[in-house]
């Protein structure tokens, strides 16, 4: 609607502008209650259904990093880990095989 009276176009300008403020202050607060969300206690409660399933393939992968974890312990040469590195393909591998090849590197500085 349009109004000739200054003083009320003022205050409906002012009514938006503070309307627009709350707008901006509540998207800014659920952008960081998203942003800084806790974390949950684990990946699997996003995938319940997917679960059971994944549960022996984790406890097949933790066996055979302990399994790769015995036989890195036995290696003393730089260069076979380093062979062994790069055939990895597994983040969990290569991380393992670097602690080992750090663990060689200052035994041998010692």
């Amino acid at each position: 609607e349009a109004t000739l009276d200054l003083a009320e176009r003022r205050r409906i300008r002012s009514a938006i502008r503070e309307l627009q403020r709350q707008e901006l202050e509540q998207d800014e607060e659920t952008l960081a209650s998203k942003r800084f969300r806790p974390e949950r206690s684990s990946h699997r409660q996003d995938d319940k259904e997917n679960w059971p399933q994944s549960q022996p393939l984790e406890e097949e992968q933790q066996a055979a990093l302990a399994a790769l974890s015995e036989q890195l312990e036995a290696i003393t040469s730089v260069e076979e880990l380093t062979k062994l590195l790069r055939a990895a393909g597994e983040y969990e591998e290569r991380k393992l095989i670097r602690a080992a090849i750090r663990k060689l590197r200052a035994e041998e500085i010692e």
